[in-house]
């Protein structure tokens, strides 16, 4: 039986968002709360959370977490949202209060970085209703006790070492949910999913970068209407 083409809609003015690779469709995807999540983009631009094709997004910035932020990300997003609420500053009852607005905001999952404390992971998990994610940076990590503490989902951020770590924590955790960043190119995607990794995170150009191919393209099609005249 051949599979039937998936029908497309799409209007004159919404058809230049941002595509995630498409190799992330051979990834198996993450349940949760119905909801089947591969992509993943990794932004916090609101115009780009308004045009992107991808599943979900993970809104993850080098600041305290602050509900003003979440709830703007959240309010322009029509797709689900995984919100940061710790890391290496931000601790103790301030993130578990973050939870609790990130939840009543309506994300799908809460973030804690790295540096999280085990202690600060389980006064999240304590008070929200909706995943723990927890971002690993390297196949060193110490994730048993915050899987112990509450974590239900892993964020796999290595760089040139993801795949190696994804594939690590795969062989010790056969039914982990695991997130992972793709790399560059669609074979480090395929490679990431290959070694076990549930989830992509894709890290979109920047609106700077996207709103100048626009204007390079507004600059042809200039040129070709002086030429034409």
């Amino acid at each position: 039986m051949t599979e039937s083409k998936i029908p497309e809609i799409m209007t004159e003015l919404r058809k230049d968002i941002v595509r995630v690779p498409k190799p992330i469709e051979k990834a198996s995807g993450i349940v949760i709360f119905g909801k089947k999540i591969r992509s993943i983009i990794f932004t916090t631009d609101i115009a780009i959370i308004r045009n992107t094709d991808a599943d979900a997004v993970i809104a993850v910035y080098p600041f305290t977490p602050h509900p003003a932020i979440t709830k703007g990300i959240i309010e322009a997003a029509d797709i689900p949202v995984f919100s940061g609420v710790a890391g290496g500053l931000t601790q103790g009852p301030r993130s578990a209060y973050m939870g609790m607005f990130a939840e009543a905001q309506g994300s799908i999952g809460v973030v804690v970085n790295g540096p999280t404390p085990v202690e600060t992971i389980q006064a999240i998990y304590d008070v929200v209703d909706i995943p723990v994610v927890a971002t690993v940076t390297s196949k060193y990590s110490k994730i048993e006790e915050k899987l112990s503490a509450g974590v239900d989902i892993i964020n796999i951020s290595a760089g040139k070492d993801t795949v190696k770590t994804v594939k690590y924590f795969r062989e010790l955790y056969p039914e982990l949910p695991i997130i992972a960043t793709g790399g560059p190119d669609d074979e480090t995607i395929e490679a990431t999913i290959a070694a076990g990794a549930n989830a992509i995170t894709y890290t979109p150009p920047s609106n700077g970068v996207l709103f100048s191919r626009k204007m390079e393209k507004y600059r042809e099609m200039e040129y070709k209407e002086g030429q034409e005249e």
